[in-house]
């Protein structure tokens, strides 16, 4: 393949690196697996997806969103879906490896991603995926009333949660598309005070009666920055098995629930549209 100013495959290592609409993507190769790659934007790990094996988590946030994904219908039962941001589509084509006849809707605000992925890392024609390359708020507001089991959350923009996606308000369009008893989940990044991280709880908490949260410990210590799965639901949630699958995890995480997780918000208070703030930038050594 030529190289232009627009595109340029690495012909020795077979990176891919092009400019999309939210920075400059890399697709690296993983030299451990055949057909495995990582997407890159603007150097910070954005997805880890294996075209041999699409039930390969790699990254531990997507490891513990993929223990969400097993553990809130009984094994192998379709499920629809809704993923707000796409990155390389690993969560869908998780879902679809595990859970057949499954019905996806990821909503990718970055078209230029979207493109590139499908290119270079396509999917399986025969999975129920759709993809909408709008903003994940007014992506969400399209879906039915009551359509989605479990919508998931992974949006970043420069490394940061927009501010609209992180309020009570936002929860709000989350808990109409989800069916009854339905699960929310999402990915959340922070680092010491933890401040966002707590006043992230403090608002799932408003708005739906069951939380858990898994995190490494050293990051709820608030010693570095890092990663949190937040799970929400009206029923109750699955903790003790949630519990032992992130403890078995090759970095083991920590679950926390009940008045344990109550206690931790410190007395944050639920984020709302007129004062929500975008999540913290990461201090550049994370990506180092």
């Amino acid at each position: 393949m030529a190289k232009s100013r627009n595109t340029r495959r690495e012909r020795d290592a077979d990176a891919v690196v092009e400019p999309v609409d939210g920075g400059l993507a890399q697709l690296l190769p993983d030299r451990d697996r055949a057909r495995a790659w990582t997407l890159l934007i603007d150097g910070a790990p954005q997805s880890h997806v294996d075209l041999d094996d699409p039930a390969h988590l790699s990254f531990e946030y997507q490891r513990r969103l993929g223990h969400v994904i097993d553990l809130v219908a009984p094994p192998g039962k379709p499920l629809h879906v809704v993923h707000l941001g796409g990155g390389a589509f690993t969560l869908a084509r998780y879902v679809a490896a595990t859970r057949p006849r499954s019905t996806q809707q990821v909503v990718e605000r970055d078209a230029a991603l979207v493109q590139l992925v499908r290119r270079e890392l396509p999917l399986d024609p025969g999975a129920r995926i759709r993809v909408r390359s709008v903003d994940a708020r007014q992506g969400l507001a399209k879906v039915p009333d009551g359509w989605a089991d479990l919508v998931l959350a992974d949006v970043f923009s420069g490394a940061r949660t927009p501010a609209h996606l992180t309020s009570t308000e936002f929860l709000d369009e989350v808990r109409r598309a989800l069916k009854p008893g339905g699960a929310y989940a999402a990915n959340l990044a922070d680092g010491p005070p933890l401040a966002h991280l707590r006043g992230q709880i403090a608002t799932a908490a408003a708005r739906f009666a069951e939380l858990a949260l898994v995190a490494d410990p050293t990051v709820l210590r608030g010693k570095r920055f890092g990663n949190a799965v937040l799970v929400a639901s009206d029923l109750p949630l699955p903790t003790a098995e949630l519990t032992r699958r992130a403890a078995s995890d090759p970095h083991p995480g920590r679950v926390e629930h009940g008045r344990a997780l109550t206690d931790f918000t410190g007395g944050a208070v639920p984020v709302v549209d007129a004062s929500a703030v975008a999540s913290p930038a990461p201090p550049p050594s994370v990506f180092r």
